[in-house]
């Protein structure tokens, strides 16, 4: 039997025909590992088609030749999930989904399976036996009589099956532990993810049925196997989340069949993952009594606006050197904050204490909470409190100016669906915008200490 080896590096996926200390791609050090890469089996014992179709032409053609006809995308009933892929799964699509251990995304997939009433789903897990896995269903208590479920790893099985059950939708747990018998390598390793994902890619295109491929991340939080796999793929999914709080958030990396922006939320209960259709109202915690340092963002997550809370507490620095933690935050943009409120304010946070939580457990990456940021960490130094009904909406520069963000009117929009009646922002939005048509009160400041100003 013929058998090829090759080296691979098995942080990026790198391929050299002899083992090299340092990898020439990632600059990662003594990461090539040898691996099997070709052994003589027939194709046509893998492959998933019955015979070769020889009525399809690979001869090019002119743009103008090829029909644009629209595909119809298959709607779930999760509204979250047929956001994040662009309005529902299209046929023939190869979508990627990656996350931490334990936050949730077999359920997700699972729940989302059994409520397809009407399409032949087959579910291929690796990872867990079936009795593990009717466990988990009946926990979610859906029934289907049109799910089907196979533990299986090889992908000559794997093909033979789907032969006979001719699924309109195929979930892989995960792609990770598929081997295929083309590849000596063990499952997992960077040849064996390359192989086994591009016999999927051929499967799908080939026969116009949607496949999920959940995958495991790296350490890092990328996705395990060979930068290739996400090229190859139509979609990639990022679910992520802290364990220690119930909210979820699937974020789209790549989507060729719609926008990047989306995102869709979750809530981790003891029957599955439930929507979020409004997260605003569920990370806005309901004080009742007015303390300092909580301030109120009207912030972007993708195409939908959210209001977030942020909470921080400034307090005299009992040791020698000050600590700045944060949650939920970029530490630096922190930093960049304090460093404008003390040059341009001239307010003393070097022998200060400096804590901040963006409160839900959530991660906020739009630099129009730098307003709400600022305003928290000047209430709890000034330890006065900020009126429950006003929220902000604003980058703060270097100089101190606060400059304009983007999509401001769905962003006050959100905050008067909420009964806020009070919103802070650039007056830099005011070009093209007509503030006059809100009902909530629109204040436009352009430096910071107006901001003080306004408020204390």
């Amino acid at each position: 039997m013929k058998i090829k080896t090759a080296f691979f590096c098995q942080h990026c996926g790198y391929e050299s025909a002899k083992w090299t200390g340092k990898c020439p791609s990632c600059g990662q050090w003594n990461t090539f590992v040898e691996e099997k890469v070709q052994k003589d089996v027939p194709l046509r014992n893998i492959s998933w088609q019955e015979e070769k179709d020889n009525s399809r032409s690979n001869n090019f053609v002119t743009l103008s030749e090829v029909s644009g006809i629209e595909e119809e995308r298959l709607l779930t009933p999760d509204g979250e999930l047929n956001r994040v892929l662009g309005g529902g799964i299209v046929p023939g699509s190869l979508v990627l989904v990656g996350g931490e251990p334990g936050i949730g995304k077999s359920t997700l997939f699972l729940q989302n399976a059994l409520q397809l009433k009407n399409i032949t789903t087959l579910y291929i897990s690796g990872e867990e036996s079936a009795q593990q896995i009717k466990m988990r269903a009946d926990r979610l208590q859906i029934k289907n009589d049109q799910f089907y479920l196979l533990t299986e790893t090889s992908t000559q099985t794997i093909f033979q099956e789907i032969k006979k059950l001719r699924p309109q939708l195929v979930i892989i747990d995960s792609i990770q532990t598929l081997q295929s018998p083309l590849i000596e390598s063990a499952p997992g390793s960077v040849s064996q993810i390359r192989e086994t994902a591009a016999e999927m890619q051929r499967f799908a295109k080939e026969s116009h049925t949607p496949v999920f491929l959940i995958g495991h991340i790296t350490k890092d939080g990328s996705i395990a196997g060979p930068k290739i796999l996400e090229h190859m793929v139509d979609t990639v999914l990022q679910f992520e989340g802290d364990q220690h709080y119930a909210y979820r958030i699937l974020r789209t990396i790549k989507n060729r069949f719609g926008s990047t922006a989306e995102l869709g939320i979750y809530e981790m209960t003891g029957q599955g993952l439930r929507q979020v259709t409004n997260p605003s109202e569920i990370l806005i915690s309901q004080r009742e009594d007015m303390l300092s340092g909580v301030a109120i963002a009207s912030t972007m997550e993708g195409m939908r606006p959210m209001l977030v809370e942020v909470q921080a507490l400034v307090t005299q620095s009992v040791y020698g050197t000050p600590q700045r933690t944060v949650t939920g935050f970029d530490l630096r943009r922190l930093q960049l904050l304090l460093a404008v409120l003390e040059k341009r304010g001239g307010f003393h946070f070097g022998m200060k204490d400096v804590f901040l939580n963006i409160a839900g457990g959530i991660r906020v990456e739009d630099p129009s909470i730098d307003l709400s940021v600022l305003c928290a960490l000047l209430s709890s130094y000034e330890d006065i409190a900020i009126g429950s009904n006003i929220c902000f909406a604003g980058e703060v520069g270097l100089s101190g100016e606060i400059r304009a963000v983007n999509r401001i009117e769905q962003r006050i929009a959100e905050a008067e669906k909420l009964g806020f009646e009070k919103i802070f922002v650039s007056r830099y939005n005011k070009k093209g915008v007509d503030f006059s048509k809100f009902n909530i009160e629109v204040i436009a400041v352009g430096r910071v200490d107006e901001v003080y100003k306004g408020l204390f």
